[in-house]
């Protein structure tokens, strides 16, 4: 049975973290609500069935609930969209704080997902090193996220970057 994982990265003030661009041809901008249809067909297609959402139309509608603050406060400035040709390639949404038990105290990440036929050309992570800049330019001292146990290629990507699992102190 597939678990989450919460993964955290402590921020480092490395003059590297500011330089991350995104990959030529593409281009990263703030995600905006405009977005929601489009995004929630990105996340829809992104994930095999069942993974993410059931159905297109719950997709759209997670979107939506995203960015009306269901999973916390949406981070404008960390949630970023990576647009190719007119059209979207990818995304993260960060919250800046989780609304869940268990997590902790630091901006969180709750998608991440990047089109099918985009994936292996460095999108994903230079979503998350723009994030994880992003908050180290606003003095946070960490980021986290939630991973499925067996999501073999995000977890190596996330531990690449500095992630480790968390476990909350009781």
């Amino acid at each position: 049975m597939t678990q989450l994982l919460t993964l955290i990265t402590t921020l480092p003030d490395s003059p590297k973290l500011r330089d991350v661009r995104i990959p030529s041809p593409y281009e990263a901008r703030a995600a905006d609500v405009g977005d929601t249809d489009e995004l929630g067909h990105l996340y829809f297609e992104a994930y095999e069935p069942g993974a993410g959402c059931e159905s297109l139309p719950e997709a759209i509608d997670d979107i939506r609930a995203s960015f009306a603050g269901e999973y916390g406060e949406l981070w404008s400035e960390a949630s970023l969209v990576v647009e190719h040709d007119h059209s979207l390639s990818g995304a993260i949404l960060t919250v800046r704080r989780a609304p869940w038990e268990s997590t902790p105290d630091c901006p969180f990440i709750i998608e991440l997902f990047v089109d099918k036929s985009h994936r292996r050309r460095g999108l994903g992570r230079s979503l998350v090193q723009m994030c994880m800049a992003t908050a180290a330019e606003s003095k946070e001292p960490a980021v986290a996220l939630r991973v499925a146990d067996d999501n073999h290629a995000a977890r190596a990507l996330y531990r690449s970057l500095g992630f480790s699992e968390w476990h909350p102190q009781h």
